[in-house]
C-alpha cells in the first residue's frame, strides 16, 4: 500500500473496525453484569481506550496485530461459559453488522454519486470499501476457534461441561496453533487462508457491488 491516500483510508478503517471491537466486547460484559470492563474504563467509544500500540502498528504495517484485550472476571456473570461465548461473539458480530451498515451507505453513495468520482482514492466510496473489507476480514479472523481468538470461546459456550473442560485444555496450545496458521508453509500461502478466504469471498458477494470490487 504505497499510495498515502489509500494508507490513510486503510488506517481510519483499522481504528474504527478495532474500536467497536473491543467495546462491543466491553458492553456487553457490563451488561451481562461484570463492571470490570466499566472499572477499567474500556466501555467507551473512545480508540485509545482499545489500540494496543505494537498490535496496531503491526496491523498498519504487517496486516496482522491485535487490540487490547478486553477482561471480564467470569465470576461475575451467571452463567460464566454461556456469558463469555456471547462476550466474545459480540465483537465480531458488531465488525459485521457494522459492514452491512457501510455496505448498505455504500450502494446509496454508488447509485448518487457521478462514476468519476470513484476514481479518487480520497472518496466516501473508498473509505467504505476499506470499512467493509477490513470490518469483515476482523470478524472471520477472530471466528477462528483457537486460543486467544474469540471463536475458541464461542465454540466452548456450545459444548457440555466435560467437552467444555477438554476443549479449555487446548488453550495452552492456541499461539502455536496460531503461528502455525500464519506461517507460509504451504509455499507463499499461509493455512490461514484456506480458512478464512471462502467465508470472506461469500460476504464480498453480497456486501460489495459488482461494479466496484475491493480495492
Amino acid at each position: 500500500m504505497t499510495d498515502p491516500a489509500s494508507f490513510i483510508i486503510y488506517a481510519i478503517s483499522l481504528v474504527i473496525a478495532i474500536t467497536i471491537h473491543e467495546f462491543a466486547h466491553a458492553f456487553v460484559a457490563d451488561y451481562l453484569g461484570d463492571p470490570t470492563p466499566r472499572h477499567q474504563g474500556r466501555v467507551t467509544l473512545n480508540p485509545l481506550a482499545h489500540l494496543d500500540p505494537v498490535g496496531t502498528v503491526l496491523m498498519l504495517f504487517a496486516h496482522f496485530g491485535w487490540g487490547k484485550p478486553v477482561q471480564f472476571d467470569p465470576f461475575n456473570l451467571r452463567n460464566p461459559r454461556r456469558d463469555a461465548a456471547i462476550i466474545s461473539l459480540a465483537g465480531p458480530a458488531t465488525n459485521l453488522i457494522f459492514a452491512v451498515i457501510a455496505s448498505i451507505m455504500l450502494r446509496i453513495f454508488f447509485s448518487l454519486a457521478n462514476p468519476l468520482l470513484f476514481q479518487s482514492s480520497l472518496s466516501l466510496a473508498s473509505l467504505l470499501i476499506t470499512l467493509i473489507t477490513t470490518n469483515c476480514v476482523l470478524a472471520v479472523f477472530n471466528l477462528i476457534p483457537i486460543h486467544p481468538l474469540d471463536g475458541f470461546k464461542i465454540v466452548g459456550g456450545f459444548l457440555s461441561p466435560q467437552q467444555a473442560r477438554e476443549w479449555y485444555s487446548l488453550e495452552r496450545y492456541g499461539i502455536i496453533f496460531l503461528i502455525f496458521l500464519l506461517l507460509p508453509v504451504f509455499g507463499q500461502t499461509a493455512p490461514i487462508s484456506y480458512l478464512i478466504n471462502p467465508p470472506l469471498d461469500f460476504l464480498f458477494k453480497f456486501l460489495l457491488p459488482g461494479k466496484i470490487g475491493v480495492i
